[in-house]
């Protein structure tokens, strides 16, 4: 599988984060990912009411219509990132997988919420939007199982555990990492939980100033098996791509083959 991972600046905009999600799949496409991953909330990214703004339903929603419909057209599976889906009067943060046939395959909704303070700025996603109960796995047409995430999961590495148990092979993780972070931890958290499950990150993040003074790192990733950095976006709304090597992954699970030496830890072992 060729995979990518796609990098935006999205705003208070929703068409203007619309043409740029659809310019920058159908450019991953034409270099021949069948695997393309949005950044998590790109419809709509900045403070609590834009994003409430930009929500969407998850039957009709513009952008949930605009990626059944890119899926279908391009033959791709597309994870369109995460979009925040209406629930009532609450919000939840949703990863949305759509087969190439256009019809939605999995959805999953992000579990810790990020209610954090970060170099002086205050997160509470709690105040606005409801957590998910469950981790999910879906296949891709290739039939690559591919374990969903959004962003501050990358820092609950049991969650990939319980994912690679389900039988992933490969994660996405659609994320907005905020600028301190992601050049303090991005690129390590994304090669601890490759090396330790053993499986490829499709790693698409948001780059740049949103609304609000909200700032996203970047570098966009894409990490092989072995925690190797295949490929990292620039600072720039842009793809990038890689050949992921199945064989190359079995050979890394056969040679060195930690998950099958897996005990249930405890105070005594």
């Amino acid at each position: 599988m060729r995979a990518a991972a796609v990098q935006m600046t999205s705003t208070d905009d929703l068409d203007r984060n619309l043409e740029t999600a659809d310019r920058l799949t159908r450019a991953a496409a034409r270099d021949g990912a069948g695997l393309v991953v949005l950044p998590e909330k790109w419809p709509a990214l900045g403070p609590a009411e834009i994003i409430a703004a930009g929500a969407q339903d998850l039957d009709d929603g513009p952008a949930v219509v605009w990626a059944r419909r890119a899926a279908r057209e391009l033959g791709i599976d597309l994870v369109a990132g995460s979009v925040a889906i209406r629930a009532g009067d609450r919000l939840r943060n949703t990863a949305i997988h759509v087969g190439p046939d256009g019809e939605i395959r999995a959805t999953y909704t992000k579990l810790p919420l990020f209610d954090v303070e970060v170099d002086g700025r205050s997160y509470r996603e709690s105040e606005h939007e409801d957590p998910g109960d469950e981790a999910v796995t879906t296949t891709a047409a290739d039939g690559t199982e591919i374990g969903l995430s959004v962003c501050y999961d990358l820092r609950f590495p049991l969650l990939y555990e319980a994912l690679a148990r389900e039988g992933a092979t490969l994660f996405a993780v659609p994320s907005a990492f905020t600028l301190p972070t992601t050049f303090a931890h991005w690129d390590v958290l994304l090669r601890a939980r490759a090396i330790e499950q053993q499986a490829f990150v499709v790693a698409a993040n948001q780059v740049g100033e949103h609304p609000g003074g909200m700032r996203s790192g970047g570098r966009s990733a894409i990490v092989d098996p072995w925690g190797v950095v295949l490929a990292t976006a620039p600072d720039s709304e842009t793809h990038v791509v890689a050949d992921l090597d199945d064989a190359a992954q079995e050979r890394v699970r056969a040679t060195l083959p930690a998950l099958t030496h897996r005990r249930e830890w405890g105070a005594r072992v």
